[in-house]
């Protein structure tokens, strides 16, 4: 299935945000995540299904000053 990730196209087997994120490197990463426009808080990634064309936010955060 083909699922938008930061708006670029990517083919995936992932069925959850979790598995998403595994899947593109992001497992044991602090990121934010935001599924079809709604944050998606850490505990809840592995409830949240993906279908084709979802669109995803993998945002992480910035140090400095």
């Amino acid at each position: 299935m083909t699922v938008l990730v930061n708006n670029e196209e990517h083919a995936v087997s992932a069925t959850t945000l979790a598995d998403l994120l595994d899947e593109l490197g992001y497992g044991g990463a602090r990121v934010a995540t935001a599924l079809d426009g709604v944050f998606i808080p850490a505990p809840g990634r592995a409830a949240a299904s993906l279908g084709a064309g979802a669109r995803v936010e993998v945002v992480a955060p910035m140090q400095g000053g």
